[in-house]
Formats: structure tokens, sequence, C-alpha cells
């Protein structure tokens, strides 16, 4: 019987898994799967973190299911979304919690769906170290791979200098740090007083829920406004970040036109056998895509907003190069009012030029910010928005096949398209008023002087002095910083090799690349990181999902290799 070890049990093991089954191979095989967390839902998605914790996807997007819309050459496999399978409101943000029994529940569907000649063992243990066909595992276990995948998820990294730094002055001065790591897992026992967050995304949001409503404050609605309810448990939030101002909101509608076809302008095939960079050659196409996805939504859903039929504004559009006159004449002469144009420079930096003359007045303003972004997300009437998040999906798929993620670019789709539900914006404001959750502004610097913390940005002259320093953001991994194990186990002997942004480099059916640039016949690895792309191990459906084609080409790579 052929072995196969799989390390890592999360989403992304449970598709793979879920991919070999479709194929029906006829190899007597089994399956180890090594995890410490409950399998289906991994370390990031484990029911064990606060049931206040939530998705910020709505139930009727998230699915682990292929669909019609799946061109993988593997067989499709349908199956229920996540409202679906929870009978629960199709545009509600569920807890992680629900979703966990979700992945869960799917793992042992895939398992139940394997054939009788394939058998899959989980092991509830951390995998060690990988030499040569053995894995090793904490507890005690040794496991022979015939094949071995690293399945390793979103992963821990060794501090940087500046934490290293960062955390010496907190511990000489009695001052709380918390390094950049998951929300979930991050010890905010002795978080008190005034504390910097540094980071004003999805990470910023959870940490903000532990450390308000997680210490037993309560949100109240009083003549339509929310309003917090303090415990006198909370600290006092001062949060800033390069653009100084929280991720966009999730939209609640849907589309009031007609879907487009996406993607249009941004694939693959026009940019293949060139040589690329993302600022000249890129950036300008995929801007051009993400703009189609929300005129083609303005045209179509609102044509009561322009001056010309769709087919007319379609031909000169597609004519034209995004960044052109030619380009800005055309949206002044269709779009008459300017507010309904879409300016991405303007999406990426809405501080850039704005400066106040005191914190307070700055308050208000990113207040006033916020309430328009939470109205703006919730009104049909903006459902132009939709369309552009569409389109940005589609661009992020296809960027995967033109070129490694570009830095900014991840950052800027995270921005405007992964963002937290409307209501915890509405949360933020409440929390803002209630005078728990202060703004510092974009470009926030941070520095350890005079046993204290100080933090302060351009957008106002205010200095804030504070007692504890949360990083409020994801580490950045890199193989040579790697605290997982079994990397830094291969990496030792130089079976596994990393690229210039310190990604595992692995051949694009996911094969590991040693140091010597040979490629591994046996091991494999998927995830963010590697050099194979970072797909979403779930996604929404109907929208041939990368990560879903991905899988079937590696279950079919991993089948030939064992000998079905």
């Amino acid at each position: 019987m052929r072995s196969l070890v799989v390390i890592g049990g999360g989403p992304r093991a449970a598709g793979l898994l879920e991919r070999i089954a479709a194929q029906s191979p006829s190899l007597e095989l089994a399956v180890h799967v090594v995890d410490p967390y409950p399998p289906g839902a991994g370390r990031v998605w484990r029911h064990a973190q606060s049931p206040l914790l939530r998705m910020n996807s709505m139930a009727e997007d998230v699915t682990v299911f292929t669909d019609s819309s799946f061109d993988g050459l593997g067989p499709v496999r349908p199956g229920p979304s996540l409202a679906e399978w929870g009978d629960v409101d199709p545009t509600s943000f569920p807890s992680r919690q629900v979703q966990s029994k979700y992945l869960a529940w799917f793992f042992d569907h895939v398992k139940e769906s394997l054939p009788p000649n394939i058998t899959v063992s989980v092991h509830e243990a951390r995998a060690l170290k990988v030499v040569g066909d053995w894995v090793w595992l904490d507890s005690g276990e040794s496991l022979r791979a015939d094949v071995l995948v690293l399945a390793l998820g979103h992963l821990d990294a060794e501090p940087e200098p500046e934490h290293r730094k960062l955390a010496e002055h907190a511990v000489e001065h009695g001052l709380v740090y918390v390094p950049p790591l998951y929300s979930a897992d991050a010890d905010l026992s002795e978080v008190a007083g005034d504390v910097v967050l540094r980071g004003f995304g999805l990470a910023f949001i959870d940490l903000m829920v532990l450390l308000t409503e997680g210490r037993g404050g309560r949100y109240v609605r009083s003549d339509g406004e929310l309003r917090y309810v303090p415990s006198g448990l909370e600290p006092r939030l001062f949060v800033g970040s390069r653009r100084g101002v929280p991720y966009h909101s999730k939209t609640g509608y849907r589309l009031q036109g007609t879907r487009p076809s996406l993607p249009h302008f941004f694939t693959a095939e026009a940019l293949k056998g060139r040589s690329l960079d993302f600022r000249g050659d890129v950036w300008p196409l995929m801007a051009k895509e993400i703009a189609w996805g929300y005129y083609h939504e303005l045209f179509t859903g609102h044509p009561g907003l322009v001056r010309m039929p769709f087919v007319e504004f379609a031909t000169a559009f597609t004519a034209l190069p995004w960044y052109s006159r030619e380009m800005r004449a055309l949206e002044a002469l269709a779009i008459p009012d300017p507010a309904d144009h879409i300016d991405f420079e303007l999406l990426d930096r809405p501080l850039t030029g704005l400066t106040f003359a005191s914190a307070e007045e700055f308050q208000e303003h990113l207040r006033a910010y916020v309430e328009a972004d939470v109205a703006r997300r919730s009104d049909p009437r903006h459902s132009a928005d939709l369309g552009a998040f569409l389109a940005l999906l589609s661009v992020y798929g296809q960027m995967a096949q033109v070129m490694p993620h570009d830095g900014w670019w991840h950052g800027y789709f995270s921005y405007l398209a992964s963002g937290p539900p409307p209501d915890r914006l509405e949360e933020l404001l409440a929390l803002s008023r209630a005078g728990i959750v202060r703004f510092v502004g974009a470009d926030m610097w941070v520095e350890a002087v005079d046993g204290a913390f100080l933090a302060g940005s351009p957008t106002t002259p205010d200095v804030v002095r504070a007692n504890g320093l949360i990083e409020a953001r994801l580490p950045s991994h890199s193989l040579s910083r790697t605290a997982d194990p079994v990397l830094r186990s291969l990496r030792a002997v130089g079976d596994v090799s990393e690229d210039d942004a310190g990604l595992v480099r692995v051949t694009p059916e996911g094969r590991l690349v040693d140091e010597r640039g040979e490629v591994d016949p046996v091991r494999f690895a998927v995830g963010p990181y590697t050099t194979g792309k970072a797909f979403a191990a779930f996604a929404r459906p109907n929208t041939n999902a990368p990560a879903f084609r991905q899988n079937d080409v590696l279950a079919r790579e991993l089948l030939k290799v064992l000998g079905d």
C-alpha cells in the first residue's frame, strides 16, 4: 500500500482530499493527515476561539465545493454553500465557530466519499521534522511518506529585528508589547491603559472586538445610533496605519444590473510571453479591468446616472488606455457626477494632503469618512462598487498566472475587497464616540523612548504616549525566519529554498525546489508561504475558484506519482 502524508489539516488539505476523491483512484492508498488542531478547520478556523469573532464574508459567498463554473480537468462535485449547509441568513456574516463546523463537516464528508481502497488517518500532533522518507511527530510517532504534501497554511515567523527591540524595550520598562500574530492566538491579558495599535485592517477589527465587547462592554441602539456602554475594563486604543483609515466595509447589496463577464481585459493570455513591469504594464490593465466591472454595473444597473447607452460607452472604453486624457474625457462626457467616477489613487490614500489642527478635529473627520463608507456600502444606489469588487476577484485570480503578487497590490486588494462587515464599522464609530478608540492618522510612526511607546502622524500635531503597543497585523513569513519546524528541518539540509521575497520555491505543479535548483520528485508544498500563489482555500460560488483548480492539478499530479 502506498502512503501519502499531508502535513496540515485545514481547509486546503480537505480540499485536496476532495479532489483526490473526485478522481476515483484505484490504487491502494493510506493518507495520513497531521495537524495538532481538529481536521477541516485547522488552526485559523478552529472552533476553540472567541464566539465574538466573525467571518468577513457573507454566508452565501462561502463554499468548499466545485460547481458548474469549474473548468478544471477533474469532475464537478457540487455541494452546499455555508448558507445552504447551516440554514443561515445568506447575507449574514457568521461567526468563525459556525465556519469551523462547516469545514469539519466537509472533512468528514470527503472521508466518507473516498473509495474503500483509500484510508485516511488523522494524527493530532505537530510534525517536527522530515528526514528522507520519514516524518517525525511530537507524539513520538514516525510516518513513512511515499509522497509528502506540506499544506501548512499561514505560518508564524521568528521576530524581525525591529520587533525584538520593541519587545526588549517593553520588558525593560514594564510595558506591554504584542508582536504580529493571529488575533485569536494573542495573549491580551496584560493589555491595559493607553495602547497603540499599528494596523487598521481585519486584525485590528478582531483585536478591537476582543478588547472591548470581549471584556464585558456592550452596544445599545438609541434614537437610531449605536452606542457603546463600557465595562470599565477596556484599554484606550490609539489606531493608525499607512493609510490611516480602516479597510472598506463589505457591500450589503446585490448587483442591480446585468452580471459582467469577467475577466474582460486582464487575462493571463493577454500578457503572456512579455517581460512585465508591475506599475508600467500590469497595474494599468488591472485598473482598466476593475473599472470595467464598476462601470458595467453603473450603466446597466443605474441608467439614470449616465448620459449614453452602455454599448456606446463600452466601445470607446475598450479602445482607450486607462491612464489617458481621452479616458478621463470619456468619463466626464458619459457620467455627469464626478462622485460616480472611480478614482484608484483617492481610494488608496484618502488622507493624502489632509492635515488637521488638532487630534479632535481629525476624530470628527474620520468618523464622517467611516459613516459615509458604511452608508455607501449599504445603499444599492452605489452597487457599482460591487461590480468593482467582482472585477477585483477576477483580477486576483488572473494575477497568479502572470507574475508574483506585488506587495502593494496585495494590500490594496485586501483594503478594497476584504474589509469587515458594515456593522463592525458601526461598532468602531460607537467606540470612537465613547472615547475608547482614538484615530492617530496616516503614515503613523512609532518610537520606543523615555520608558514608553510614542506614536504620531503628519495628519495631526498630537503625539500619543502609551504603555502598550500591539502590532495589529499578521506576521510576515519568510523561509529564512520561519518558525515552522518542518521547513526548518528541510532548510537545514538544503532540501528547500526561497525566492527573493522569502517564499518557498515550488514548480507550477507544487514540487519543492531545493537549494541546488533541483526539483523534488515526491515532496510538494501548497499555500500562502510558497511561490505557488496564495489562493483562499474556500471561495465564492460560481467563480471558478483558483484554489479548486490548483487542488485539482495537484491531486492529479500526486496520483500520477503514487502510481495510479
